[in-house]
């Protein structure tokens, strides 16, 4: 039986993109972007889709708390609700915005829905390719309407595809990263949208994503959709990821398997 509230959230992503995002996208004037911070843009099409977006949540659910990323730009107080009791939506109205501000693809929408502080639902979209993956706790996770689990088998040495976003990785901890990147199979620099790399490791395209910041937008939906298909995601230290915590480093992995020898190559022992 289909899930409502995974179709309606579904359904909201959907209309975000189709109304506000796509037909911005390749058409934003100077005036549309603007620096929040230093190296990190915003367009209007992120504030358009992100006030779209949290008011149908909250029609969805009158007594829940929206905690937007542009919102937390404006009001970084918000980010306390991510322990608080009751529902709590998370949002990234358009993760990537770097690729598009530029013109670029891959880019994405994502929510996700904690409840009394621990995660129960998520939804990553990229509406260029039509590609929508949705969980629930405890219910698997479904993409494009089918469901979906990530690869369950022992890792073979040298033939591992993945990512490690290095761009914001201590130039020590880089040069470590990459040489152990080539014992792995294939290194990849990433699509600077976090979703996306969500995304291709549900579908295959690639086995383990590692990242350093781990912004709770960027990373509640995507963490989520990968444990509800069978995958790990974890701090480095082997910690579980919570989006409340602000700390460094993420590795998530299709498997047990998969991330252990990825940590021991990239992380050492």
């Amino acid at each position: 039986m289909a899930d409502p509230l995974l179709e309606e959230v579904g359904a909201l992503l959907r209309e975000a993109a189709a109304d506000v995002v796509v037909p911005l996208f390749r058409r934003l004037d100077d005036a549309d972007i603007s620096e929040k911070a230093p190296g990190e843009v915003v367009t209007v099409a992120d504030r358009k889709a992100e006030a779209l977006i949290s008011a149908g949540l909250r029609r969805l659910r009158p007594d829940s708390v929206v905690v937007g990323e542009e919102a937390v730009a404006e009001d970084p107080s918000l980010l306390r609700h991510l322990r608080g009791a009751g529902d709590v939506w998370l949002v990234d109205p358009v993760d990537g915005t770097s690729n598009f501000a530029a013109g670029r693809r891959p880019f994405a929408l994502m929510v996700a829905l904690l409840t009394d502080g621990v995660p129960a639902a998520s939804w990553v979209y990229d509406p260029l390719d039509g590609t929508m993956a949705t969980c629930r706790v405890g219910e698997g996770t479904w993409l494009d309407g089918g469901q979906v689990r990530t690869a369950e088998r022992e890792p073979v040495a040298g033939a591992l595809r993945g990512t490690a976003m290095t761009r914001f990785l201590p130039p020590d901890f880089r040069r470590s990263v990459e040489a152990g990147g080539e014992r792995l199979g294939e290194l990849l620099p990433g699509q600077h949208c976090a979703g996306r790399e969500y995304l291709d490791l549900l579908t295959g395209a690639q086995q383990f994503v590692l990242f350093w910041r781990t912004l709770p937008w960027d990373h509640a939906p995507g963490t989520l959709l990968v444990r509800e298909a069978g995958g790990v995601a974890r701090r480095f230290d082997g910690t579980d990821y919570h989006p409340a915590d602000d700390g460094k480093g993420l590795l998530v992995a299709a498997s047990e398997e998969i991330w252990n020898e990825v940590r021991a190559a990239l992380l050492g022992d």
